[in-house]
């Protein structure tokens, strides 16, 4: 057990950073007020450590392609990619885009296939409407998101009888 310096907590040895100066071999500070402390100093001036990992990735270059490729191998590449997309274009977390599609049975808002990862969102406002499968999401942006056009679409459809109670209650669903 080792109490840091900065928060006065009394932590294992585990919470602390190697570091071969020091007495125990451990840094003075815990690993979470070492973060705090180095994320502040970015937030700061982050010139100095993008200056310093693009240096370090000019001097290393076949250790950064090895890492790209690993990261991209393991999958985690593509879990950030959707999860910056997420953020970037609709302000959602994984967590919250997951739970958003728990809360409409885990599927398409729509037609309940559960395939759904279209962010269903109003152009106007950006606000997010739920989570829709390609197909729905396509035709609602195919007609515009005019409901003018997807009562004319059902009454247009509806002249099959056959198809008609099928279709009323897609466009239902779509129109609501």
């Amino acid at each position: 057990m080792k109490v840091c310096n900065q928060c006065g907590e009394r932590k294992p040895l585990e919470d602390f950073y190697a570091e071969k100066k020091g007495r125990d071999g451990r840094r003075p500070e815990c690993k979470t007020c070492n973060l705090a402390n180095r994320a502040a100093k970015y937030r700061e001036n982050p010139r100095h450590a993008i200056e310093r990992a693009l240096r370090w990735k000019r001097e290393n270059p076949e250790r950064y392609r090895a890492t790209q490729r690993e990261y991209v191998e393991s999958g985690r590449k593509s879990i950030s990619n959707r999860n910056s997309n997420l953020k970037r274009s609709y302000g959602l977390t994984i967590a919250q885009f997951d739970e958003l599609l728990a809360s409409q049975g885990g599927g398409c808002a729509i037609c309940g296939r559960l395939d759904a990862d279209n962010v269903d969102h109003d152009h106007l406002t950006g606000r997010v409407r739920g989570i829709l499968c390609f197909n729905c999401n396509v035709a609602i942006g195919h007609v515009a998101e005019d409901e003018d056009r997807l009562v004319a679409a059902m009454a247009y459809i509806s002249r099959d009888d056959e198809l008609d109670s099928v279709v009323r209650a897609r466009v239902v669903a779509l129109a609501g």
